[in-house]
């Protein structure tokens, strides 16, 4: 017995085997190196660290070499058996036939006709061997064939849409097919989300690039990869949630955009809030959220702010969501798009504003973050200063001058601009500028109807210009020495534009009455005989 038994091996310090050396030599390239043609009666000791699959695939290979050559190949013991025999060095050379490394090969080949159960089986047992299977393309070719079969899947069961990734996601191929069916087809096309969640994140990463190198839908694939990271965090340690967040994030950033739930990208974003994933996963997550930032809510910006920071909420991060917004440009082509922005940013500017420990330099960038064609009406952005100004009430006078001259008072409605009038929080330099919009606004109303010469010409118009004109002259002294007073100056401008106001309103009265009138005559096929009636006079 003892003759038979020359050969100790230890493989990975967990388990110790005794062999024939010959037997075992017969088919390993390695050991036979290793011994010659040795034939000493002591027996030897081989100390295997790294061998692949440990002591459970060694004694899988002994099998072979024991059964002079003859094992059972299957998807759950091919990557094994093919690390082994890289390892051991059997192949032809050695035994002057098909060896275990020649048959593992042939195996291989035939992985496209493994049923889906089989593929699925033999990538757990690659996840592993991962180093050890690369070379053989084990790996690569069950990923291919499963992805293969997916898309076959996918096509016969839905045509998808990528416009909506936050609604089903989906249309139906044929218009008389019931919801029903819809839902089957669906259920069919992500069937396999349960089946795949079970893989390393390595691998997901590989099956990813597999499905986007074949063109696979990116719909599908978003809703696998948020699918994947909800089901790996059940049980997943800190460390592993890292991993598996890193490899969902840099899988989304390879695909369109278009194709991503926003809202999901914010739920990924609440998770990397308390782990420390990579810095370069941070930057591809904000960036993919400020590339769609239009389709975000008001609840989905007020997140709070770092551990350990005074403010309440995170101003910086949708600062940076903003300019990833403008950088990446799509919104030059889409006026909407950028107006949608402006009027979510306004009301979280307004959220904020109440915070007595934003600085007002985090403010100002706020709303200057926004170029000025983004806003149609400035009473949003107006609102939020004077919440702003109402709980900072120790600015400092250039403070407060940077942040007025930032809101556009061209683009405030008649209302706000009566608001500004009698607020006190607001010096009058604003109110006499916003006088001078609402003037320029109802010059050019008059203008449009080709009777601005009666207003114009007259002393009331020419007195408040002038006026205008010279207390904005005389506002810089006041900015400055801050000594005159300028109560007297502030009522008369106050009742002035409640007086302008009325006018306007008038105006438009008039001007909607008109364009009826009009519109009646243009409907109505007039005799030429008969006298039409004049307009009715825009001003009487």
């Amino acid at each position: 017995m003892a003759a038979c038994c020359d050969l100790e091996v230890d493989v990975n310090g967990t388990e110790t085997f005794l062999l024939d050396m010959k037997i075992i030599c017969s088919f390993s390239g390695r050991l036979s190196k290793l011994f010659g043609k040795s034939t000493s009666a002591k027996r030897y000791k081989v100390i295997f660290h790294d061998f692949p699959g440990g002591a459970e695939n060694f004694e899988l290979m002994s099998r072979f070499c024991y059964n002079k050559g003859n094992i059972d190949i299957n998807p759950s013991n091919i990557s094994l058996l093919y690390s082994a025999a890289q390892f051991m060095e059997m192949n032809y050379s050695v035994t002057g036939n098909c060896n275990l490394l020649e048959k593992t090969k042939k195996s291989i080949e035939e992985i496209s006709y493994w049923t889906w159960p089989d593929l699925l089986v033999a990538l757990k047992h690659c996840q592993d061997l991962q180093h050890g299977v690369t070379s053989s393309g084990i790996l690569e070719k069950c990923l291919d064939s499963l992805v293969g079969r997916l898309a076959v899947t996918s096509e016969a069961s839905l045509c998808a849409s990528s416009s909506s990734p936050d609604s089903s996601g989906f249309r139906l191929s044929c218009d008389s097919r019931s919801t029903e069916s819809l839902k089957n087809s669906f259920s069919r096309a992500t069937l396999w989300f349960e089946d795949l969640s079970v893989l390393s994140p390595n691998l997901i990463e590989m099956l990813i690039k597999s499905m986007v190198s074949l063109k696979y839908n990116h719909v599908i694939i978003s809703r696998f990869l948020f699918y994947y990271q909800k089901s790996k965090f059940y049980t997943a340690s800190s460390d592993e949630k890292c991993k598996v967040l890193e490899i969902v994030i840099d899988s989304l950033y390879t695909l369109d955009p278009n194709s991503i739930s926003c809202k999901s990208l914010f739920g990924i974003l609440h998770m990397v809030q308390s782990l420390n994933i990579s810095k370069s996963s941070k930057n591809k997550l904000e960036s993919m959220i400020g590339s769609q930032i239009d389709q975000a809510t008001l609840d989905n910006l007020l997140i709070g702010s770092p551990y350990g920071k005074s403010y309440l909420y995170d101003v910086n991060l949708v600062l940076r969501f903003l300019k990833a917004f403008l950088c990446g440009g799509g919104w030059q082509s889409s006026p909407m798009q950028m107006k949608k922005v402006a009027n979510l940013i306004d009301p979280y500017i307004a959220e904020v504003a109440p915070d007595p420990c934003l600085k007002s330099a985090k403010f100002l960038a706020l709303v200057l973050a926004l170029p000025d064609s983004a806003r149609d009406s400035s009473d949003e952005l107006y609102h939020a200063i004077d919440i702003y100004l109402e709980v900072h009430a120790g600015l400092s006078e250039e403070e407060k001058m940077k942040i007025f001259c930032a809101l556009n008072y061209e683009k405030l409605s008649t209302e706000a601009c009566i608001h500004l009038s009698q607020n006190a929080k607001f010096p009058s330099k604003s109110t006499v500028q916003a006088l001078i919009s609402q003037q320029l606004k109802l010059k050019n109303l008059l203008k449009g109807t080709n009777n601005d010469k009666l207003y114009t010409d007259s002393p009331t118009f020419a007195k408040t210009r002038g006026k205008a004109k010279k207390d904005k002259a005389s506002e810089q002294i006041v900015l400055y020495s801050r000594r005159l007073d300028i109560t007297a100056d502030n009522e008369k401008l106050r009742a002035h534009l409640q007086g302008m106001q009325l006018r306007v309103m008038e105006l438009e009265k008039a001007c909607k009455k008109m364009q009826t009138q009009m519109a009646k005559i243009m409907k109505s096929k007039v005799p030429s005989h008969i006298t039409a009636r004049s307009l009715p006079r825009l001003c009487s």
